[in-house]
């Protein structure tokens, strides 16, 4: 990916303030922040155009990280960005959007739905005739390709009845040329690197029906994936959580698996989930199973294989089973039921690709212990052993 040189950052940040100001004249604009990069170096960008006609707000979806919304509203207020952010607590109209859903798609349709009627009604409450969007090319090639609907990617959908008209500054660039943006407008490094945190937020990492039960159980999972896999220096890193329930058993798939090991088969056994995951073949979307492999010690301890042999056992799988997007590997077992937290960490430089991280045995281990101590619901822990194709990074 091309690196923009410091005076080619510089005209871009100039020429971006400047379209900004021509198109909303005197008038005045919103933007909804999340506390990501995307959003809040587009919130800048607009913030040196409009000053206070830039109406900065921040919806609490139910679906974001713990303690989010006051630490995006602390982070934005302090200088040096200085932006005043307006909190509003839509909790429980996402939870009602969403409610008895488990297509991925259906469920980022419902969201991005219902996140911009929520904007279209602060819009109007404030005079707002234009809406600052934080979209990427990245977010559009997704989108355009069919692989998963990016809720801020408002190309296929009619923004004419939300009586605005949208301003995307960021919207030719990838991530880290964003970055190169963001550090230059003097945005904190707690910012300026953070790793992406999709727009839909948790509601996608609770893979299928969601639950008050099930997301809070996301919550707690992916603040501690996040605080132990830091150290892995991964591009992204994060968990997801799934019912649990499985489909159905693969003796065949277990056999190989077990061969491909070298232990005995009884000591293997690899099983479909109820609910399917996102995936991507030839640039295209498609939604497929989601293989759980689990291996056994001598004693029938859960037994976590190198990275050489799961490499060799993930070639075998998406290439004898199609219908697959995911390989999860169990770390540990809790009970035999309960819900299945999949822990995810990826290296990738422009997200449209990435690759899974080969992560220490110990550092899964410790995240599983965690996520047992304070998740009793949770059954079971497993890794994401996916690059991306055939998977996507998130699984929804």
């Amino acid at each position: 990916m091309r690196i923009m040189e410091d005076h080619e950052v510089s005209d871009f940040i100039s020429r971006k303030v400047e379209e900004v100001r021509e198109k909303v004249g005197d008038g005045k604009a919103l933007v909804a922040v999340s506390g990501g990069v995307d959003s809040t170096v587009s919130a800048v960008i607009a913030e040196k155009a409009l000053g206070e006609r830039l109406v900065c707000v921040f919806i609490d979806t139910n679906f974001m990280r713990l303690g989010e919304a006051e630490q995006v509203k602390r982070s934005l207020s302090e200088e040096p960005l200085g932006l005043e952010v307006r909190v509003l607590n839509e909790r429980e109209r996402f939870m009602e959007a969403l409610n008895g859903l488990s297509d991925a798609e259906e469920k980022r349709k419902a969201f991005r739905d219902c996140f911009y009627s929520v904007l279209s009604e602060v819009a109007q409450e404030e005079g707002c005739g234009f809406l600052v969007q934080g979209t990427t090319k990245a977010d559009v090639d997704e989108t355009n390709s069919g692989v998963k609907t990016q809720h801020n990617v408002l190309d296929q959908v009619d923004v004419g009845k939300y009586g605005w008209t949208v301003l995307e500054p960021i919207r030719g660039l990838y991530k880290q040329e964003v970055r190169q943006l963001a550090r230059a407008l003097g945005v904190p490094i707690a910012i300026s690197e953070r790793q992406p945190f999709p727009g839909p937020g948790l509601s996608i990492r609770v893979v299928g029906a969601i639950s008050p039960e099930k997301l809070e159980v996301a919550k707690k999972a992916n603040f501690i994936a996040e605080e132990v896999l830091a150290a892995s220096s991964a591009s992204q890193y994060f968990a997801a959580v799934f019912s649990g329930a499985i489909q159905k058993e693969l003796k065949v798939v277990a056999r190989d698996a077990a061969n491909i090991l070298g232990v005995p088969e009884g000591r293997v056994k690899a099983s479909l989930l109820q609910e399917k995951a996102t995936g991507m073949v030839k640039g295209s979307r498609v939604y497929g199973s989601v293989l759980v492999l689990t291996v056994l010690d001598e004693s029938g301890r859960i037994s976590y294989p190198g990275g050489e042999q799961l490499n060799k056992v993930a070639e075998y799988v998406f290439e004898n089973y199609p219908e697959a997007t995911r390989l999860l590997v169990t770390v540990g077992q809790h009970l035999e039921e309960g819900f299945l937290v999949a822990l995810r960490a990826v290296n990738t430089v422009d997200f449209l690709s990435a690759t899974a991280v080969d992560l220490p045995r110990l550092l899964l281990e410790e995240v599983a212990s965690k996520i047992f101590d304070q998740c009793p619901e949770v059954g079971m822990v497993c890794y994401d052993y996916t690059d991306k194709p055939p998977a996507t990074i998130e699984y929804e």
